[in-house]
């Protein structure tokens, strides 16, 4: 996650909860579509893990899981899954070239800021195999701001996202839009989009 001390402590105190909110998450079509696009035993990293529930999802289906959070008792619920390692990181800790198959970050990088998006994007193409596979979803909108809970956000339009993921050197192949419900009870329109490394 982010560096926002504020949106942690978020996570922190709702840890539970968020589970309890995300635990159907592993069932969506994004998911079973990149689980879908890897090899059995692909090297993934889920970033930004949260509970676990895709990373435990990507297990089951024979990936070898690495998942990373900046909230400790995401991490611990994370571990708590089976075939899932996880570890306390940031975005900004992920480093190495050419280690994952796959890269997840599933409506995680939206709490960094707008600023230092593409440093991070640049860090998780290097982190992806050449040809490997990178989801990421987002919530749409523009600019950053906090929502009723103190969560610090940053918004993307779908062509401002694409362009990041190109200027990071990812080649986006498909995109899927929606509109769901989240922590703070209100509906956010999003977009994920699945990209080449």
């Amino acid at each position: 996650m982010s560096h926002d001390t504020e949106t942690l402590n978020v996570y922190a105190q709702r840890a539970d909860e968020y589970s309890a909110m995300v635990h159907n998450e592993d069932k969506s079509p994004q998911l079973t579509a990149f689980i879908g696009g890897l090899q059995d035993g692909a090297h993934v990293l889920d970033l930004g893990c949260g509970p676990g529930n895709s990373g435990a999802a990507m297990a089951r289906a024979g990936l070898t899981v690495d998942a990373t959070d900046a909230v400790p008792e995401m991490v611990a619920l994370a571990a708590a899954q089976p075939g899932v390692t996880a570890r306390l990181a940031r975005f900004d800790e992920i480093s190495g070239d050419n280690i994952y198959d796959g890269i997840w970050a599933n409506f995680s990088l939206l709490h960094a800021p707008k600023a230092d998006m593409p440093a991070h994007l640049a860090r998780l193409r290097n982190a992806l195999k050449p040809g490997g596979l990178f989801h990421i979803g987002m919530k749409t909108g523009i600019a950053e701001h906090r929502d009723s809970l103190g969560r610090l956000y940053s918004y993307y339009t779908e062509s401002e996202l694409t362009e990041l993921l190109k200027n990071a050197g990812f080649t986006p192949f498909s995109s899927t839009t929606g509109t769901e419900k989240g922590l703070d009870g209100k509906l956010a329109p999003w977009v994920c989009i699945a990209a080449h490394g």
